[in-house]
């Protein structure tokens, strides 16, 4: 079917149908359980749907995605803080003078994909060549997942056949109509020598870099989140049960045997059992978590907590990581529009032309963005800003649990700018972004630099720990690979733990360059693979 016929009303009500008599005759069994609905979880449950000889439930602790602030790609703001936030809160951080900084996480059909700013960031060729090494599995190459990549892209862009693909269903197409902020930062970009491409995807996370005009998942002025792109299209199906405000609480086993899931459902706590796997989809935080209050993690912290141990994993919620990023900010001549949600251009460089990829990971805001520290300097009431972030952060953190129950939260030591590499990397990344905003590109836009402004070096430390923000791209407390750390295996299967795997950013060993969404579709598309693969679907 194409695109229009699941835009379409029938198809719309096809699928309440479906869903409300699927929701009214729950099995006490499923093939397959997939908890989480967001950008790896969506595709996963979606996949394995595709056999209709195969049954799936899919658990989604959040609600429906059929509200604007959703669908509108400008309204993306007001889902922070909302019911479609978990609304995490890092431990206050003595290296950013004792703040405790806010981790947003989508909690919503779609996931982060559903509340985030749309961009598709494939990630650089080295990021996959490291997963590859540390998996031991060539299946994680840049190579193969560039094969994923064109498989499922419908790229609307400048033909490259090499590196894009058409008619997959995932719609990807260069920002529309960028707005003068975007333009004007390929051209400072020019000033400063650094290459500018066609597409931030591609050639351009091969080698050292450059600047382009973002790739969005927007099509025709709406939002698509890979929730919409996937596991909705298969919902009209009878073998596709999808269940929101499902909270998924423990794993159920028989010995090292995971056999369903505790589910807190309608107030009311529920079992479900997996004939064949179960799969947690449910991101950085919410994966470790349920692992650990279910036996599987560091002795002693499930210990601590009373919670008998099944299988010691000392990684699990370990090796936590983030872009971490900094506002610089510059007041309009006049005030500017808002295009395509507000980000529509993007910059990789780096600091040190010995490293192997970029480091330095600059985003463009088309409106004033500062922490309440830094807003103090004097926040314009027009303005644009420049995310200066760290795209390899070397600092890491880790998350704990407060408690054996599903109500009791995690506790998330993020620990950003731990590492004395990323505070040095951090100010030689706010000091480019002032070099490319204060270029002559802007000079008829720009009626002054708002932030930082010329400082001190100890005056600019201080801006960068009082100013530092989370990206939204948690990931890795479930880390992939093959040393006493690692969780999962090459196929994401949970080591010591029978018919469980792990499909989401916290598989990664180290984080992506760029934003993670579309990472988390290519660990999505591999663990349906390797599901498929290992039951002969």
């Amino acid at each position: 079917m194409t695109d229009k016929v699941y835009d379409s009303i029938d198809f719309a009500q096809a699928v309440r149908a479906n869903q409300r008599a699927l929701a009214g005759s729950l099995r006490q069994t499923y093939d397959f359980i997939v908890c989480g609905a967001g950008s790896a979880g969506s595709v996963v449950a979606a996949r394995l749907a595709e056999n209709p000889a195969v049954s799936v439930l899919l658990l989604e602790a959040g609600g429906d995605d059929e509200v604007a602030s959703v669908i509108e790609p400008g309204q993306w703001p007001l889902n922070l803080g909302s019911e479609r936030d978990w609304g995490f809160m890092a431990e206050p951080n003595q290296h950013l003078n004792g703040r405790a900084v806010p981790l947003n996480m989508g909690k919503v059909l779609g996931g982060g994909s559903s509340i985030n700013v749309m961009l598709w960031a494939r990630g650089h060729r080295n990021d996959w060549n490291h997963f590859a090494a540390e998996a031991g599995d060539a299946a994680w190459n840049y190579d193969a997942v560039l094969d994923i990549y064109r498989r499922i892209e419908d790229w609307q862009g400048s033909p490259d056949p090499l590196r894009r693909g058409h008619g997959g269903p995932v719609y990807v197409a260069p920002a529309h109509d960028p707005k003068p902020t975007a333009t004007l930062m390929l051209d400072a970009a020019r000033e400063l020598g650094i290459p500018v491409y066609d597409s931030p995807n591609g050639a351009m996370m091969e080698g050292e870099g450059g600047a382009a005009i973002n790739d969005l998942r927007i099509r025709d002025g709406k939002r698509l989140s890979v929730f919409r792109s996937y596991a909705y299209r298969r919902m009209a199906q009878p073998n596709l049960t999808v269940l929101t405000k499902a909270l998924v609480s423990k794993l159920t086993f028989e010995g090292r045997k995971v056999t369903g899931v505790e589910v807190i459902l309608d107030g009311r706590l529920q079992r479900f059992g997996a004939a064949r796997e179960v799969v947690l989809s449910l991101g950085a935080i919410n994966t470790p978590k349920v692992l650990m209050q279910s036996g599987i993690g560091p002795r002693a912290e499930l210990e601590r907590h009373g919670i008998a141990v099944r299988q010691h994993l000392p990684g699990v919620g370990q090796n936590h990581q983030d872009h971490v990023g900094f506002s610089c900010i510059w007041e309009y001549a006049e005030p500017q529009q808002v295009g395509n949600g507000g980000s529509e251009a993007t910059l990789y460089w780096k600091s040190d032309p010995s490293l192997e990829g970029p480091d330095m990971l600059h985003c463009q805001l088309a409106f004033p963005v500062s922490t309440p520290e830094n807003a103090a300097l004097g926040l314009p009431e027009h303005g644009w800003t420049m995310y200066a972030g760290l795209a390899q952060p070397k600092s890491r953190g880790e998350v704990l649990l407060s408690g054996p129950q599903a109500g009791d939260p995690p506790i998330i030591h993020a620990n950003m700018l731990s590492d004395p590499e990323d505070l040095e990397a951090a100010i030689a990344s706010v000091q480019m972004c002032r070099e490319l905003g204060n270029a002559e590109a802007f000079g008829k836009l720009v009626k002054r630099e708002s932030m930082p402004g010329k400082m001190s070096r100890e005056g600019l430390e201080q801006y960068v720990r009082n100013g530092a923000m989370t990206y939204w791209h948690q990931c890795g407390t479930a880390k992939m690979g093959r040393d006493a750390m690692s969780v999962v295996d090459g196929k994401l299967q949970v080591y010591g733990v029978e018919n469980l795997r792990i499909a989401d950013a916290s598989i990664m060993p180290r984080i992506t360059t760029g934003n993670t969404m579309a990472p988390c579709v290519v660990i999505g598309e591999r663990a349906a693979q390797e599901i498929r693969a290992a039951h002969r679907l």
